[in-house]
């Protein structure tokens, strides 16, 4: 099993869709990646050398911010918008959707669970 970024990537699906299970890469990185160690697109993970599994993680390394450094930068930045006080740090503390979608009906991921309000009904 190949581990890259700390990260323990599948060995018998392609290379192109196994490193997709790193957070911060995505199928577009991905064929990035694979073109710059020169890997070709059906190659399996379990038939790379080691050789190739160090490329690949060196260009992750050094190209692309991936996994612990991208959530703590994410993280960051809704941080610094909350202590702000601006309208979308407003909308992440209390837990509201952000960009502007409607919530008198929907928004139950956001929200959480439906609460029961009495004399509610019409």
């Amino acid at each position: 099993m190949a581990r890259i970024a700390g990260v323990n990537i599948p060995t018998n699906k392609r290379v192109i869709i196994a490193l997709q299970y790193i957070h911060g890469i995505g199928a577009q990185k991905a064929g990035e990646i694979c073109e710059k160690v020169s890997i070709p697109a059906e190659r399996r993970v379990n038939q790379l050398t080691d050789a190739e599994v160090i490329q690949i993680r060196e260009t992750i390394d050094r190209d692309y911010m991936v996994e612990g450094d991208l959530r703590r930068e994410v993280a960051m930045n809704i941080k610094r918008l909350m202590d702000l006080g601006s309208y979308r740090g407003l909308r992440h503390r209390r837990g509201l959707p952000v960009h502007g979608q409607r919530t008198h009906t929907n928004a139950r991921t956001r929200k959480g669970k439906a609460k029961p309000i009495a004399g509610k009904k019409k």
